[in-house]
C-alpha cells in the first residue's frame, strides 16, 4: 500500500508536496482545519483518513497544537539542568494554559531556559526579558564555545568567501564519478548520525542502480536532546553542507538534493534558505553548474515536530506526505527510497565533511583519528561543563581529555548520558576508560551515536530519568511495531508507579520487556531505548533497587 502512496505523491514531486500543504494549512491555526485536509485528500487522489493520519501524527499539526503561542522545552539536558520550572511559570504568567505547549528540543543545552515564541528560540537569561522579546530580536542569538581539538580544523574552520570555498567545484565536478567514490572510499568517512555506516558503501550502492530519477536527502532532523551539532553547521556553516551534498549527487547521478530541517530550528531553516540563493546568485547550482554539464537543485523542508523522522525510512515517508513510519527493509533506500526512487540520505555532519576529503585528498582525512574511526567528530557539551558548547575533536581522543579541556563539571555529575535517548549511560569511573571513536563505545558497552554528552547530577533520581526516558520514546514512537508502542509505554508505568505507590517492579518482567523492545523493534527508537536502561541497572543497582522486587 505505501509503494502506491509514494507513486500518487510523486506524481506532483517535490515541489508541490502534501507534506508542504498540510504544514502551510496548519500555521494560522496551529493545525490543518478537517476541510481543508479532506480538500488535500482529493487533491492528492489520498484517503480521508491517511491525509488525517498524517497530519495527527506530528506535535505542530495535531488537534492538540491550536492556539499555542509559546513552547517550553522539555528536552532532557534541560530537565536535568532543573531550568524549567521556571520558565512554565514565566510563561504562565504571559500566556493562557491552553497556549502553551512543549518542544524538544531546542538545541540549546549548553545554557538550557529553552522555549520558543513567534516563531523564534530563546534560552539562558531570555526568559527574564518576555516582554521586551519582540523589541529586542538579539536576545535569540545564544553564545557558546566552538574549540577544535584536533590537529586541523574541518567542520570548524573559518569560512573565507563563497567564491572562495567554490573554487574547487568546477575542477571536482569535471572528475569521473568513480575517482570522487575512490577518494570517499579511502578516506572511510563513516556516518555521524549514529550508525557509523560508511559513507562510500551507500553512496555506491545507489550509484549502481538505473534510475531516470535519484536523490540526495540530508536528514537534518536532529532530534537527540543534548545535540546541537547539526544546529551549528546549519547556521555557521551551511556551504559545508550544501558543497557535501552537491559532490554527492554528482558521484551517484543525483540531480535534486533536499534538507529536511527540523521545525524546532527556525534559525537553522532561514539561514540555509539563504545560502542556497547566494548559490543561485553565483550559479554554483542550477544547470549545466560551471560548465560541467552537471545539474543540480536543492529543496528546503520544513519539518512539523517527530523525532521518528530522524529514521531515514520515516523521514523518506514525511517527505512523501504518507505518516512517518519506519518501513521494512530490504529494499534500502538506496534502491528505492523517496517516490520509490533510489536515495541516499545521511546526516548533516556527513555530508559536510565531503568539501574537505576533495580538496585535501581521502589519504589526509584517513590519517586523521583512527583506523576504523577516521577524521573528526563534533561533539556537543551542555551546562554542567566548565566550558559547555561545540568541540570538534580528533576520533580516538580520550574522553578524560576532553572533559578536563572543557573546564571539568561545575556541579557533582554522577552519569554522562551519550548519544542522545538511545546512547549509553557512562558512569563517571568509566570514562577514564573510553576513547571518542566508535569502536571504543561499542566494545565497553555503550554508543556513540551523535556525540551529545548530557550531564545526569548526583541528585537527580536515575529512576526518575529511566521514566522520562522511556515517556519520550511512548511519545515519539511512530506506532507500527508493537514492541516499540507498547512496550515504552508499559516501561514508563512500571516506573512511575514505583515512584509513586507501593510497588516494586518485577525484575524479570522488566528484563523481559527490555529483551522484547530490543530483539522485536523494527528500528532504533524502540530497539536502542534498552542500551541506557541496562547501563544504568548494571552501575547504578544500589540506587535502583529499592524500586525492584
Amino acid at each position: 500500500m505505501s509503494d502506491n502512496l509514494s507513486y500518487l505523491s510523486g506524481r506532483k514531486g517535490l515541489d508541490d508536496s502534501l507534506f508542504e500543504k498540510l504544514t502551510q494549512s496548519g500555521h494560522v491555526a496551529g493545525t490543518p482545519e478537517n476541510s481543508e485536509m479532506k480538500k488535500l485528500a482529493e487533491e492528492y487522489l489520498m484517503g480521508d483518513a491517511i491525509v488525517y493520519g498524517t497530519a495527527s501524527f506530528y506535535d505542530f499539526l495535531k488537534q492538540e497544537n491550536a492556539r499555542k503561542l509559546a513552547y517550553a522545552c522539555n528536552g532532557s539536558a534541560c530537565l536535568l539542568a532543573g531550568t524549567q520550572d521556571k520558565v512554565q511559570a514565566k510563561l504562565h504568567a504571559h500566556f493562557g494554559k491552553d497556549e502553551i505547549g512543549e518542544m524538544c528540543c531546542l538545541g540549546r543545552c549548553h545554557e538550557n531556559s529553552a522555549f520558543h515564541i513567534d516563531g523564534k528560540n530563546y534560552s539562558g537569561s531570555a526568559i527574564d526579558k518576555l516582554e521586551t522579546l519582540a523589541k529586542n530580536t538579539t536576545l535569540t542569538h545564544d553564545q557558546y564555545a566552538v574549540t577544535c581539538c584536533a590537529k586541523r580544523p574541518i567542520l570548524t574552520a573559518q569560512f573565507s568567501s563563497i567564491s572562495e570555498f567554490y573554487a574547487s567545484l568546477g575542477a571536482i565536478l569535471r572528475k569521473p564519478s568513480e575517482e570522487i567514490l575512490q577518494e570517499l572510499k579511502v578516506s572511510n568517512l563513516r556516518g555521524r548520525g549514529g550508525a557509523g555506516f560508511p559513507l562510500a558503501f551507500k553512496l555506491l550502492s545507489c550509484r549502481e542502480v538505473t534510475s531516470e530519477q535519484k536523490f540526495i536527502v540530508c536528514n537534518a532532523d536532529e532530534g537527540d536532546p543534548g545535540a546541537f551539532s547539526d544546529r551549528y553547521i546549519l547556521e555557521e556553516q551551511p556551504h559545508n553542507l550544501l558543497m557535501g551534498m552537491i559532490i554527492a549527487g554528482y558521484t551517484v547521478g543525483a540531480d535534486t538534493g533536499v534538507i529536511y530541517i527540523r521545525a524546532e530550528y527556525p534559525e537553522a531553516i532561514d539561514k540555509v534558505k539563504k545560502a542556497v540563493v547566494e548559490l543561485h546568485k553565483h550559479e554554483f547550482i542550477g544547470n549545466n553548474i560551471m560548465g560541467s554539464g552537471f545539474n543540480f537543485k536543492f529543496k528546503i523542508i520544513a519539518a512539523a515536530g517527530a523525532y521518528i523522522c530522524g529514521e531515514e525510512t520515516a523521514l523518506l515517508s514525511s517527505l512523501e506526505g504518507q505518516r512517518p513510519e519506519v518501513r521494512v527493509r530490504p529494499p534500502y533506500p538506496t534502491q528505492q527510497g523517496l517516490f520509490n526512487k533510489p536515495t541516499v540520505v545521511n546526516n548533516v555532519e556527513t555530508l559536510a565533511a565531503i568539501p574537505w576529503i576533495l580538496k585535501n585528498s581521502g589519504q589526509a582525512y584517513a590519517q586523521l583519528g583512527t583506523t576504523k574511526s577516521s577524521g573528526t567528530k563534533l561533539v556537543c557539551l551542555d551546562s554542567a561543563f566548565g566550558k559547555p558548547g561545540l568541540y570538534e575533536v580528533e576520533m580516538g581522543m580520550p574522553l578524560r581529555k576532553l572533559i578536563d579541556d572543557a573546564g571539568g563539571f561545575i556541579k557533582p555529575v554522577k552519569a554522562l548520558h551519550i548519544g542522545g535517548p538511545l546512547g549509553g549511560i557512562v558512569p563517571i569511573s568509566k570514562i577514564d576508560g573510553l576513547t571518542i571513536d566508535f569502536e571504543s563505545f561499542a566494545e565497553n558497552g555503550f554508543l556513540l551515536g551523535h556525540a551529545s554528552i548530557i550531564s545526569i547530577p548526583e541528585d537527580f533520581p536515575m529512576v526518575k530519568y529511566l521514566e522520562h526516558l522511556f515517556a519520550f520514546t511512548a511519545h515519539e514512537s511512530c506506532g507500527k511495531c508493537f514492541p516499540c508502542r507498547l512496550g515504552s509505554q508499559r516501561g514508563k508505568e512500571l516506573l512511575q508507579n514505583a515512584q509513586t505507590e507501593d510497588y516494586k517492579i518485577d525484575r524479570r518482567l522488566f528484563d523481559d520487556l527490555l529483551e522484547t523492545l530490543e530483539s522485536g523493534s523494527l528500528c532504533a527508537l524502540g530497539g536502542g531505548l534498552p542500551l541506557g536502561v541496562k547501563n544504568a541497572l548494571k552501575y547504578f543497582d544500589n540506587e535502583l533497587k529499592a524500586f525492584f522486587e
